[in-house]
Order: structure tokens, then C-alpha cells, then sequence
């Protein structure tokens, strides 16, 4: 059995991690870290958990945890994993942090973004940014991954086979994408209430989002050149789900059977990226409570452009579903365990 502890346990994707790992044969989670709630017995959190976690939460130990479980994920904000990990607990400890502090390369970039100090840039390089379906191999080896955003997610595997084939002109990519309103979180915040966003929808951090780097650096590395590119956030009236709806240049007249061809040169054997049939577009709904992403794209000759079209759960392969695949590949457990959730509907 691995044993798992959780920092974080009783935000969106803290829960979210927790429902997952109690589906999955091979884990047993001993610790339920939550600052907030020491001393609280989980399920008074998340009702939902009564009579299946009967576990009181602790605190955010990291060393102490260390000596306790084998991967620890720390579903917390910007700063907090980077603040406690260190060299001693890296060597008895497997760490997934669903936060930023580890998935830019650069840490200025980081730093100017986040708009905070990043305390142990010495483990920036180690770390492996867990997008499964991209650095499968390399997360196999890790001991330090860097979780992806959820915006991140859904952009870079919507984009992903054209940039790498060259096909579009990355520079020319704008990315319009939105949220459902668990990606900002439990805590209480005045845009966040009901009567804020019920029958309402805005853009927010336009020009300015922090995703963006993550996004260009991925998508730079598939160009084989540093790109810049629009990012824009909208907030919608529902829970959950991610709907991202990107525009790019093509850089040579293409088929729709050339390009069908290419995302599914990169996708046809990924079991979580399903590339949906010719003038069927992703829906949230259809990947909700799921670790499916699905993505289609439609050429415009007339405009000589293509639009990419992506779709996923936030908080599960946006957040706790990748980090439990992510776990799988460094555990050497099956891909998928833990992971086989067809998606609710309605």
C-alpha cells in the first residue's frame, strides 16, 4: 500500500484528492492536513465523507508527515510548499505540489507573476512538470512534480499537436477560456458569491492572468521557440468544468483529415485525451467528475486560422485527478487506478 498524506486536505482539490484516493485500491491516506481545521474530524468539513473518513485533521507538519507516508501532496497556496520542502524530506518523500511554486523553469518569472519570493529555487530545475500525457517518462523518475494549473492543462493539450508539428504560428495564438467558479477556491471572497456570479460572466486577469507563463514556457518547449501568446480567463455561473477555445495562424493549407491525423498521432493511445468526432465540439458536461480531457479543433480557410477546442473537470484532471495519474506513474501503478470515473451526466 502507498501511504499518502495530504496538506490541504479540505480545499476544492484537497477534497477532491481525498475522494479519488479513497477509490483507489492501492493507497491508504494517513494524514489530513488542514490549518484551518485542527483538531476537526474530516467529515465534519466535507459532509459528503461521513461514515467513510473518520480521520481528525491535522496540521501542516511536512517534516513530521515525512516520516510517515511515502508521497506527500500539498494542495495549498503559492508559496507554501516551497516554503517547508527541503533536501531531508525530498529523501524519504515522494512530493506532489498541485500549487506554482515549481512549474516555472525561471524562477524571475515566477516571482514576477505570483508576486512573491520563491524560497528554495535550488529544487526548480528537479522539479518535473506532471503533464502526463507530455513528461510520462520523466515523471516515472521524480521526486519533486510540479502539478499543472487547470487553465494550463486544458490550453496546452488543446494546442499541443499543432505546435509541436509546426503547424500554426504560435505567436498568433490567443486562448479564450472559462471557469467554473471552484478554480478560485473555498475561501470566502466577495466576487465569488452568488449573487456576484449567478446569471453573470466576466473576464478577469486579462493581459494579466499568471497561468500565462506556464502556458507560453509549455507550449515553447513543443515550438522549440520562447512564444507569446493571449491568455483570457472568464468566470461562469457553475461549478465545475473548463472550456478553453483557442485561435492560431496556420502556417501551410491543411485537411481536416491531415490535422485529425496529427492530435491523434499524439492522442490515440492516451486513455484520458479522447478527440472527438469531425464537427463535434468539447462540452464541460461531458467530462464532469472525470479525468477525461476532450478536445476537437475546425479549420477556417476563409481566415486561413484553426480553432482548438478543449474541455475538463478543474478539479480533477485540472488538479486532483492529474496529481493521483501523476502519483500512479511514479509508484508504478497502472496509469489509470483510481482514475476510471465516467463522467457525470446531467
Amino acid at each position: 500500500m502507498i501511504k499518502a498524506g495530504i496538506i490541504g486536505a479540505t480545499g476544492y482539490a484537497g477534497g477532491e484528492l481525498v475522494r479519488l484516493l479513497q477509490g483507489h485500491k492501492n493507497v491508504e491516506i494517513k494524514w489530513y492536513g488542514s490549518r484551518s481545521y485542527i483538531d476537526k474530524k474530516y467529515y465534519e468539513v466535507y459532509q459528503n465523507m461521513f461514515e467513510i473518513v473518520e480521520d481528525t485533521c491535522l496540521d501542516d507538519n511536512m517534516e513530521a508527515l515525512a516520516e510517515q507516508v511515502d508521497v506527500i501532496f500539498t494542495a495549498t497556496p503559492q508559496g507554501l510548499c516551497a516554503s517547508m520542502v527541503n533536501e531531508e524530506i525530498l529523501s524519504k518523500v515522494k512530493i506532489i505540489d498541485l500549487s506554482a511554486d515549481f512549474r516555472i523553469k525561471d524562477v524571475s518569472v515566477y516571482e514576477e507573476w505570483y508576486k512573491i519570493h520563491h524560497p528554495s529555487p535550488q529544487f526548480i530545475d528537479e522539479a518535473v512538470y506532471g503533464l502526463c500525457e507530455i513528461n510520462r517518462e520523466k515523471v516515472k523518475q521524480a521526486r519533486l512534480v510540479a502539478n499543472p494549473g487547470c487553465y494550463t492543462t486544458c490550453s496546452i493539450l488543446t494546442c499541443y499537436p499543432m505546435v509541436k508539428e509546426g503547424l500554426i504560428d504560435p505567436n498568433t495564438l490567443i486562448i479564450d477560456a472559462k471557469s467554473g467558479t471552484s478554480g478560485a477556491g473555498r475561501g470566502a471572497k466577495l466576487d465569488n458569491l452568488f449573487c456576484e456570479v449567478n446569471e453573470n460572466m466576466k473576464a478577469y486577469g486579462v493581459a494579466n492572468h499568471r497561468h500565462t507563463p506556464e502556458i507560453e514556457e509549455q507550449l515553447g518547449y513543443a515550438a522549440g521557440q520562447e512564444i507569446r501568446l493571449n491568455f483570457t480567463p472568464h468566470l461562469v455561473p457553475m461549478n465545475r468544468g473548463i472550456l478553453a477555445t483557442a485561435y492560431g495562424n496556420l502556417t501551410k493549407e491543411v485537411t481536416h483529415e491531415e490535422v485529425k491525423a496529427v492530435y491523434d498521432k499524439y492522442y490515440k493511445q492516451e486513455k484520458f485525451v479522447r478527440v472527438l468526432d469531425k464537427d463535434v465540439y468539447p462540452q464541460t458536461k461531458w467530462v464532469e467528475g472525470s479525468n477525461y480531457v476532450d478536445v476537437n479543433f475546425k479549420i477556417d480557410p476563409r481566415t486561413n486560422r484553426i480553432i482548438m477546442m478543449g474541455a475538463i473537470d478543474n478539479l480533477v484532471k485540472g488538479a486532483a485527478g492529474q496529481a493521483v495519474q501523476n502519483m500512479n506513474l511514479m509508484f508504478g501503478e497502472a496509469e489509470t487506478e483510481g482514475l476510471n470515473l465516467v463522467p457525470m451526466f446531467p
